[in-house]
């Protein structure tokens, strides 16, 4: 298969899912209190929306350096890149129910956020998957020397292990483990594994 068809399909789907996010800003409207204290009340949407719309660049930045190197796409990075689509199409629908329920505190609010950060970790192990198909001997344009794998593997794994914490603390505090996926968000926005 062509990797420009690969490339077209997940750039669908990562602006449909990021334009998403956006539907779940609305504000009820006049007659429904005061501006300011709707905006106030709808800060959850706002912070989710962030912290999402950030990752689902930072995955789009990504892929498109990653599938860049790939020399020939196969069936299996078909169905690999398949899984992490699966992912990014449901961070819209995650994003919008740990925003509705983060602050009514409970088990609902807990369950919302481990959801929530169970959708990041799943995305983030199937980008993982990708990245390992590509170190294989004559996958890649250019072949990363083992060197420079352990080093982009370090840089890589803190976001995979930060949304593994906020699954677990999810279940203690809600808001702490958004506070967590936030942090992860900004790192990887400013993260840069160097090319070798």
């Amino acid at each position: 298969m062509d990797r420009n068809r690969l490339e077209a399909l997940s750039d669908g789907v990562f602006a449909v899912a990021i334009t998403l996010l956006a539907l779940n800003l609305a504000l009820p409207g006049p007659g429904h209190g005061a501006l300011l204290t709707q905006l106030a009340d709808h800060w959850p949407s706002f912070v989710a929306y962030l912290i999402s719309f950030f990752t689902i660049g930072v995955i789009w930045v990504n892929h498109h350096a990653l599938i860049g190197n790939v020399k020939a796409v196969d069936r299996t990075l078909l169905f690999i890149n398949l899984v992490l689509l699966l992912f990014v199409v449901v961070i819209p629908v995650a994003t919008n129910t740990m925003a509705e329920y983060l602050t009514s505190g409970g088990q609902d609010s807990r369950l919302a956020m481990a959801l929530y950060a169970a959708v990041f970790e799943g995305m983030g192990a199937s980008f993982a998957v990708m990245f390992v198909w590509t170190l294989r001997e004559g996958r890649a344009v250019r072949a990363v020397p083992k060197e420079a794998q352990r080093r982009a593997w370090l840089r890589f794994s803190p976001g995979l292990a930060a949304y593994l914490v906020a699954i677990a603390v999810a279940f203690a505090s809600a808001p702490a483990a958004l506070a967590i996926v936030g942090l992860a968000a900004v790192y990887y926005v400013f993260e840069r594994t160097p090319r070798s």
